[in-house]
């Protein structure tokens, strides 16, 4: 009975085919390819960068929630001293008084430029000579969905385009079997689908969200296996949705729709092979802190990432954290712990093999937060929000690996030298990928609008 449907849903496709059903000219179009499929300026074409640079593609790792700066890479001797003493600590937010309290990890030099890292990151201590370290970051909000809103977009209050969708609108992709722009994020971070939404860009910018586990997206395998019927199902609706398109001129989302179905189509042959990091070595697996049949958890998606980046994807984000369980510990510091052990032996595995095949000096790494936390106790025995200074790292990608750029004052409270704000920090992201961060713009709303809004400089000291 089955196979008698198959049938006549193929004979029915071949009548349509045939031409007795078709509107006139669409024939030639099934067969020729349409003048949309067809069209020199595809806005997903490889574009040259405004000048050269080392960069092609960004492995963008976000930890949600607010690590503290001073538990991880920020070593404050003085903050261990003052512990339990009282003084003002809201880093020009708020002059309430609270009492100190110590990092509870050591800290040790890593790699030969001895850059001080917390016990916290004992495999990421021991790459430091390729990582930047900047001490100095600062953003403009204390709350999580407004800090994780601008760390993504450049605005902390409005809905903007992300970060990993501007790199595509201005770079384009070099494989248009697979997205330009990917999200692992198992779960949501605080902004939701915004850390990875395209709002008023072309749609063809958007994220595209993998989950991880035995489908990591969902509905990608091919509805049928019977040889040639997707395709000329496929070329079928193609054909419709062309002549729909034709008029309807500048429709960027309908365009944008179009195009999804026929890179969806490319991914089903390209995309299950990506994330199958099954065809890695067990020394590689390994690395990455990962069992042979393991689908899932922070070391697949980095492995995953650096499939992906070697595949020519243009900018992929990692979540770590979710809005549930994240590096937010009010209560109790010593769960900081729990949330770097999740991540520091794959994020170091994720640069040494990208060190190993050549993909560093090319591919830019990126970790960051979205804010600080507070010197002072919060809670019974964790620490408050605290925009006022953090820290974050580059790695590969044109940057001065071995240094530690920026300062905060001597418990961790306030920058003390060499501030970069996110927007700064934006700007050299894009400097690095050969980017004007000034010149990267999209017409919207009667505007130019840009990444870093009217603000940002490149922090030129941390560019190799």
């Amino acid at each position: 009975m089955a196979s008698n449907v198959r049938s006549s849903r193929r004979e029915l496709l071949r009548s349509l085919v045939g031409g007795s059903l078709l509107l006139p000219g669409l024939l030639p179009e099934l067969l020729a390819g349409s003048p949309q499929s067809a069209e020199s300026s595809d806005p997903l074409a490889p574009k040259a960068p405004h000048f050269p640079a080392r960069a092609k593609r960004v492995i963008f790792v976000f930890s949600n929630g607010g690590a503290s700066h001073m538990d991880t890479f920020d070593h404050k001797p003085e903050l261990f001293k003052a512990d339990g003493k009282k003084t003002g600590v809201g880093g020009g937010l708020s002059n309430q008084q609270r009492v100190l309290l110590k990092p509870l990890w050591e800290f040790r030099p890593g790699g030969a430029c001895g850059t001080m890292v917390s016990d916290l990151f004992p495999h990421l201590r021991q790459q430091m000579d390729d990582i930047c370290v900047i001490r100095s970051m600062h953003g403009n909000d204390n709350e999580h969905y407004n800090a994780t809103l601008g760390m993504h977009t450049g605005s902390f209050f409005f809905s903007r385009p992300s970060i990993g969708s501007w790199v595509s609108y201005g770079l384009g992709t070099v494989n248009r079997n697979l997205p330009s722009f990917v999200a692992l994020a198992p779960q949501m971070p605080y902004a939701g689908t915004q850390i990875f939404n395209n709002d008023f860009l072309p749609a063809y910018h958007q994220g595209v969200r993998v989950v991880g586990g035995a489908e990591p997206i969902p509905n990608l395998a091919p509805r049928t296996r019977q040889r040639g019927l997707q395709q000329l199902e496929l070329g079928l609706a193609d054909a419709m949705n062309n002549r729909h398109l034709s008029r309807r001129a500048g429709d960027t989302d309908l365009s944008a729709r179009i195009r999804s179905f026929e890179t969806a189509f490319h991914m089903q042959a390209e995309a299950p092979e990506a994330f199958d990091v099954g065809r890695e070595d067990d020394r590689t697996l390994e690395m990455y802190g990962l069992k042979r049949g393991q689908n899932d958890g922070f070391g697949w998606m980095c492995l995953v990432a650096r499939r992906l980046a070697e595949r020519g994807v243009r900018f992929i984000e990692l979540v770590d954290g979710s809005s549930g369980r994240n590096w937010d510990q009010h209560g109790n510091m010593a769960e900081h712990a729990v949330h770097a052990k999740n991540i520091d032996q794959p994020l170091a595995g994720l640069l040494q093999d990208l060190k190993a095949r050549g993909m560093l000096d090319d591919t830019l790494v990126v970790w960051t937060t979205e804010f600080g936390r507070t010197p002072g106790v919060d809670g019974e025995k964790g620490r408050g929000h605290h925009s006022a200074c953090f820290s974050s790292w580059l790695a590969g990608g044109g940057v001065r690996g071995g240094i530690a750029h920026g300062a905060t004052d001597e418990i961790g409270a306030t920058v003390a030298e060499d501030g970069v704000h996110v927007h700064d920090f934006h700007a050299t992201i894009l400097h690095l990928l050969g980017i004007d961060h000034t010149r990267l713009t999209y017409r919207y709303a009667g505007r130019d609008f840009r990444l870093t809004d009217v603000h940002g400089r490149v922090v030129r000291d941390v560019l190799a």
